[in-house]
């Protein structure tokens, strides 16, 4: 009888063993799973934030103060229409304060010259660069800087080839990749 009794409680001890190990082996693949998804899937409207950030770069590589203008106010939209509802409470506060200042210096780059709106992109950079840490990219980013600017200032770009967009063609390749986001 005794030994009918250690029996059953080392198959009972066995049975939930194994029936933990297999909950571990199935939360442990969903979360595999679940980040996997977070990976594959971005957020559309994260995504369309920074092409417009990326266009509006581009203009101030240019030197185009109007086109960068243009693309300051459809920054502005696009910031007004990001959803942060997906996000954790403490995700959503931080985005919350980001878009707010970012919202502040798209608008001030659509209504200023273009020393102005550089000065205001340097600020708008460091936003966005905060930004995609909470929501990441779909593409590989490069953050570069510039050493000469306003004594150091960073910013995004989807290419490895330095552009400066804080003095366009006067200093066009001025900086280094800081490093790369994935």
């Amino acid at each position: 009888m005794k030994n009918l009794k250690i029996n059953i409680v080392a198959i009972l001890l066995l049975a939930v063993s194994f029936t933990n190990a297999q909950n571990k082996e199935k939360m442990n693949h969903g979360d595999m799973k679940m980040d996997h998804s977070k990976m594959k899937m971005q957020d559309a409207k994260a995504e369309a934030i920074l092409t417009a950030y990326f266009n509006l770069k581009d203009a101030l590589v240019a030197d185009d103060e109007s086109k960068a203008k243009e693309l300051g106010a459809s920054l502005e939209k696009s910031l007004s229409n990001f959803d942060v509802s997906k996000y954790t409470d403490a995700q959503k506060l931080e985005l919350k304060d980001i878009i707010i200042d970012a919202k502040e210096h798209a608008e001030h780059i659509s209504k200023s010259p273009i020393a102005h709106q550089r000065e205001h992109f340097k600020v708008l950079s460091k936003d966005i660069i905060d930004m995609v840490a909470i929501t990441s990219a779909s593409n590989k980013l490069y953050e570069q800087y510039c050493p000469m600017y306003e004594k150091g200032s960073a910013w995004l770009s989807m290419n490895k080839e330095v552009r400066n967009p804080y003095y366009g063609s006067k200093m066009l390749k001025c900086g280094k990749v800081q490093r790369e986001i994935n």
